[in-house]
């Protein structure tokens, strides 16, 4: 394989990576969004941040990249309380808020 070949594999695998990163983050987004909107939340700062990143290997499907997503939320406005949300590739696996969520 010629260098610049090779250069511009890396670089399609690079795109690649990234646009996979931005549509898990994207989809986190959107979940996140709507669920605090239907428990009557405050989603703080309006995003998700990636904590924590596996590769795991899953029965039939072969290995998944697991993205571990982090958000805080506030059911006064004057609170701030952590939830945390799963993706499976990109597919949600698990939506958690911790504590009670009653709006006061």
């Amino acid at each position: 394989m010629s260098v610049p070949l090779t250069g511009l594999l890396l670089l399609g695998l690079a795109v690649w990576i990234w646009r996979d990163a931005m549509r898990a983050r994207e989809t986190a987004n959107r979940v996140c969004t709507a669920a605090c909107a239907d428990l009557g939340v405050q989603l703080l700062d309006e995003t998700v941040a990636l904590h924590r990143l596996r590769i795991r290997r899953e029965p039939g499907r072969g290995l998944r990249l697991l993205r571990i997503y982090a958000f805080e939320y506030s059911c006064t406005g004057y609170d701030r309380r952590r939830g945390t949300i799963v993706l499976s590739g990109t597919e949600i696996e698990l939506f958690h808020i911790e504590g009670p969520h009653e709006v006061e």
